[in-house]
């Protein structure tokens, strides 16, 4: 029987691989999401009910690490080096020149490759399947960001083939529609729109929890591919056609020039399309494609000599900035806003742009009337980059000393460059607190979006976030494009919220700086809501990751009469202030801090949860508190770094032991 699952099971694999490689590589899918999502089921169910059979480079294994306490450091096989710019024709055939006189008469070849606008990694493999994953960092030390890397669709988990163990790199990006996508989703939460999809990519590849990388799909364009450190094909173009050959995601938009006329038609052709493709690119990447010829040409102390980027000229226009007013947000922070005359920059037109702070004003030296430089390089927001000329009848702005919201006042905390309304029940705070609040990452409110706060709110049926609870199906028919059906599902998934566990209610109270990981660490440690509502400042301060600043920012919250009594409605409606979960006391590791380096027999994420569940903590860095580490095979700077404090190190057979008897 075994031997017949077996196969059924790595049969399920191989056609999960083929599907995923057809949709996220090829973008020719041949199955509905539907027939993929049924064959994943069955896998996962066989793996279930057979763990011994389950492998590391399964398909399902591609979401199932645990949220991490920080990034552990890693040394790149070969450093990751930048290149030097080309920022017009002329310094792309002066690069021309010199690669022309560095090779004599001996002819040579260019690859052009679209510089995508993202965050590069490195991916190494062993005996075929991806084993670590790394960000370029500084170019010599990155961060290993493994698990995360794991959800990226396109980054295959197994890459069989005539390699074992080699490395690729490449850029990690996320294409426009995710991007607008994810920032939609972030405006229903109430949560800050990032930037361009290059701040999206980084910060969805570096985010602490796996499950929050996989929901960004992101996508993974290979470039290089390294043995040992070195370039494995005679050419960069072999190389990249074998990358393709392995099943790694090439952009297929790239050329083999024969010389730089070539080369430079090549640049001009996409700059001219960059705003057709998919996701964002900044310009041209150039190599010398013969591997031979790149070690003849050799480094700068910074860079390659035979390679180089093109970059394309920012997209900018100049207009006037006819008003500045500001935005209230959650926090109650008031953010200017230039309101523009209309123009044109990149194919959007452009009305208003974000100035950030006062500072920001300061720095730039802008005034209402002035005629400045619009510039989207890559970002969908856009900036003011310098004033072109100020105007004729220009006029300074200030921030406003009364909240123009609610009148309530404006406080600017020494040390902080955002100003701040300091009414809690402002109606602009207040929209905002209550799309916080019912959003995702949060109480999970569904169908309570903009729109309809912004009518709940208006129309005084909420004053106060605790109001959500007193909203029935007759009140919210009221509204415009409410009806029957729509106003009962939200009122089902309103009293749904009522069972959320404690961490979300600490996270949906909007305290400054308490976001929901620092939740989950409140709730740990304390308990109940109450006892964190009653703690000093310096009892706070024995929660993980509680420093002095929230500390504080927890205690004054609930020093605040307008709080204590939200809190008190809060209770009233049926919230739990009870923590439920697992808290983290007594076991035979209690007291102890581990770190983990090098590899280890059991997933890194099964020895975490192994030794928390023991009472233990796991920290990603050594430091003088560290009570163990635990030594794996090829551990990496961590054993210096532990050997530097004196700490104890211990290998993976004396951490079974502890975790067994103490």
């Amino acid at each position: 029987m075994k031997p017949k699952l077996s196969e059924e099971i790595e049969e399920l694999r191989d056609t999960l691989r083929r599907h995923e490689h057809l949709y996220y590589v090829l973008d020719q899918p041949e199955i509905s999401d539907a027939e993929y999502d049924s064959l994943m089921a069955r896998l996962r169910d066989l793996e279930s009910q057979h763990p011994e059979l389950a492998t590391p480079d399964s398909p399902t294994r591609r979401v199932g690490g645990k949220p991490r306490d920080g990034f552990v450091k890693v040394d790149h096989s070969a450093p990751m080096l930048s290149l030097d710019n080309a920022l017009n024709q002329g310094e792309l055939r002066a690069f021309d020149n010199r690669v022309r006189e560095l090779l004599g008469d001996e002819p040579f070849r260019y690859v052009a490759e679209l510089k995508l606008d993202g965050l590069s990694m490195a991916a190494q493999y062993r005996d075929g399947r991806l084993a670590q994953a790394v960000t370029r960092g500084d170019g010599r030390v990155g961060e290993d960001v493994t698990e995360n890397a794991r959800t990226i669709r396109s980054l295959p988990l197994h890459a069989p083939g005539s390699l074992d163990h080699f490395e690729v790199r490449g850029e990690t990006v996320m294409v426009r529609r995710a991007f607008e996508r994810l920032n939609a989703d972030r405006d229903e939460q109430g949560l800050s729109r990032f930037a361009n999809p290059r701040n999206a990519a980084a910060g969805s590849l570096r985010v602490l929890d796996p499950a929050i990388t996989a929901s960004r799909k992101l996508e993974f364009y290979a470039y290089f591919l390294l043995v040992d450190g070195r370039q494995h094909y005679p050419s960069h173009w072999e190389s990249l056609n074998a990358l393709v050959k392995m099943g790694f995601k090439v952009n297929a938009n790239r050329k083999l020039c024969k010389n730089i006329d070539e080369l430079l038609a090549f640049c001009a052709d996409w700059e001219a399309k960059r705003d057709d493709l998919p996701y964002e690119i900044d310009g041209v990447v150039v190599k010398v494609d013969a591997i031979q010829q790149q070690q003849r040409l050799g480094f700068t102390a910074k860079a390659p000599r035979w390679a180089i980027a093109y970059k394309y000229a920012a997209r900018q226009a100049v207009t006037t900035v006819e008003n500045i007013d500001v935005q209230v947000g959650r926090t109650g922070a008031l953010t200017p806003v230039a309101h523009l005359s209309p123009v044109e920059v990149g194919g959007v037109t452009v009305s208003r742009a974000t100035l950030h702070n006062e500072d920001e004003i300061a720095r730039l030296g802008v005034q209402i009337g002035d005629a400045v430089v619009i510039e989207r390089s890559g970002d969908v927001i856009p900036k003011v980059v310098r004033v072109h000329t100020q105007g004729s009848y220009r006029r300074r702005f200030q921030i406003p000393r009364h909240c123009p919201v609610c009148g309530g006042k404006v406080v600017r905390e020494e040390g902080e460059a955002a100003s701040r309304c300091i009414n809690t029940n402002c109606p602009a705070r207040l929209k905002e607190s209550i799309l916080h609040f019912a959003s995702r990452g949060v109480m999970n409110i569904d169908g309570l979006g903009d729109a309809l706060v912004d009518q709940l709110v208006d129309r005084g049926l909420v004053t106060s976030v605790p109001d959500i609870y007193d909203l029935t199906v007759e009140k919210l028919t009221e509204l415009e494009r409410m009806g029957k059906k729509s106003a009962s599902n939200l009122i089902r998934n309103i009293d749904k919220s009522r069972q959320n566990s404690l961490p979300r209610v600490i996270s949906a109270l909007g305290i400054r700086f308490v976001g929901e990981r620092t939740a989950v660490f409140l709730a740990e440690e304390f308990g109940e809501l109450d006892k964190i509502a009653a703690a000093k400042v310096d009892e706070l301060q024995k929660a993980e990751e509680v420093g002095p600043k929230v500390a504080e920012s927890i205690y004054q919250y609930f020093r605040e009469p307008r709080n204590q009594d939200l809190v008190e409605r809060l209770r009233s409606a049926g919230l739990s202030f009870e923590y439920k979960g697992k808290r983290r006391y007594g076991g035979p590791l209690a007291g102890l801090t581990f770190v983990l380096t090098g590899v280890l027999s059991i997933p890194r994420e099964e020895a975490r949860i192994r030794i928390e569940a023991a009472g233990g903590k796991v920290a990603a860095t050594v430091s003088r508190k560290t009570s163990y580490l635990v030594a794996g095979d090829d551990p990496g700077s961590k054993l210096d770094k532990a050997r530097e404090f004196d700490v104890k190190i211990i290998d993976e057979k004396t951490l079974l032991d502890l975790l067994e008897n103490g």
